[in-house]
């Protein structure tokens, strides 16, 4: 890949000096199946007609990389207080800087991670993943989401989705452009979307600009989606416009939900992690986030109560095939435990069991 002359990149070091020339901009991520806003991504913007890779870029010449995008990054955790309810936010950070020193001052800033999205957008393999694992866990602990950028770019993305296990994950823009006119993209696109699934990771469709693409992501079941099609960036975080939840709602209507696991959702107890457990079982016990984080079950043989990890999470726009076969695919100790169905912030919708799901197969 070439790569911009020095002497045509801006001298970025007077930002450091004036921060407010930084200023970001954020652009919707939307629950797809439900019509309604999930979360915002923070993009930065800078002065003059230069675009934000030309910015990091330079500061990568100037050695002030890491101060760049610690600016950038403080700024963003700033905005978190004004996020519009049941949301998230997403900030970028490239992985090779992760652990440098400004970067986790800016991170240090904000001890409350619940509602951040640290998405990982480095395109060059990673040398060292087990330290980025140890560093995205640690990130994890203090509530923040963990996003891998650009998934189905070769090898190296898929190696990298393996390692770091994130939560979310971005599919490549080049399986999203022109998704619905090729065949080829398409089944790579439900390839990766699967192989999201297996690691128990919500997927992403970025850059949708079109109807006909966001028509084919509906089809695969894709639970987020972002683009231009959906909601451009804009200084504030806008609601989804009248116009896009129509268009959402008309081709949900036209992508047969009912081939979904939303009609066989069961409802459940959930329990507090370290509250008393429910008398009669089943039941989701959740932690201080309201995430699942185990399951109450009953043995069918003694009738004794036992807890086990919850093994296998999906959203309810997933295809009844494609639960059925995430399940029975799981460890032979686990294979017959209910899915839990989740919302995109994580919240528990209910159970679904092995049996419902076989029994409502869609006929090969």
């Amino acid at each position: 890949m070439s790569r911009t002359p020095l002497r045509s990149l801006p001298d970025c070091r007077p930002l450091l000096g004036h921060p407010d020339d930084l200023t970001l901009v954020f652009q919707p991520i939307v629950d797809l199946a439900a019509a309604r806003i999930a979360g915002y991504e923070a993009l930065s913007r800078f002065p003059g007609t230069a675009g934000p890779d030309v910015w990091f870029a330079a500061a990568a010449e100037c050695g002030v990389a890491a101060e760049l995008e610690a600016l950038a990054v403080t700024k963003a955790l700033d905005a978190v207080p004004a996020l519009p309810e049941n949301t998230f936010l997403t900030v970028n950070v490239s992985p090779h800087l992760l652990g440098s020193a400004p970067v986790q001052d800016a991170l240090a800033g904000r001890p409350d991670l619940h509602r951040v999205v640290v998405e990982l957008t480095e395109h060059a393999p990673v040398d060292d993943l087990a330290t980025l694992r140890r560093q995205a866990d640690a990130l994890r602990a203090r509530g923040a989401v963990i996003a891998l950028d650009d998934a189905g770019a070769g090898y190296s993305g898929l190696h990298q989705m393996a390692a770091l296990r994130p939560q979310l994950v971005k599919l490549d823009r080049a399986l999203v452009t022109g998704v619905d006119t090729d065949p080829v993209r398409l089944a790579l696109a439900e390839m990766v979307g699967e192989f999201a699934g297996r690691i128990d990771a919500w997927l992403l469709a970025e850059g949708i600009e079109t109807p006909g693409e966001l028509a084919a992501f509906l089809r695969l079941g894709i639970p987020l989606g972002q683009g231009w099609v959906l909601g451009r960036p804009a200084p504030s975080f806008a609601p989804l416009a009248p116009d896009v939840v129509d268009l959402l709602r008309t081709q949900v209507a036209r992508t047969r939900l009912t081939d979904s696991v939303a009609s066989l959702l069961r409802p459940v107890r959930q329990c507090a992690v370290g509250q008393s457990l429910p008398g009669v079982p089943p039941a989701v016990l959740v932690g201080p986030r309201s995430e699942p984080v185990g399951l109450l079950l009953a043995d069918p043989r003694t009738g004794e109560h036992f807890t086990a990890p919850v093994s296998l999470r999906v959203h309810p726009t997933t295809g009844v095939g494609d639960a059925l076969q995430r399940a029975l695919t799981r460890p032979a100790a686990h294979r017959f435990d209910p899915v839990v169905c989740t919302d995109p912030a994580g919240a528990v919708l209910g159970l679904l069991r092995v049996e419902d799901l076989a029994a409502a197969r869609p006929a090969p």
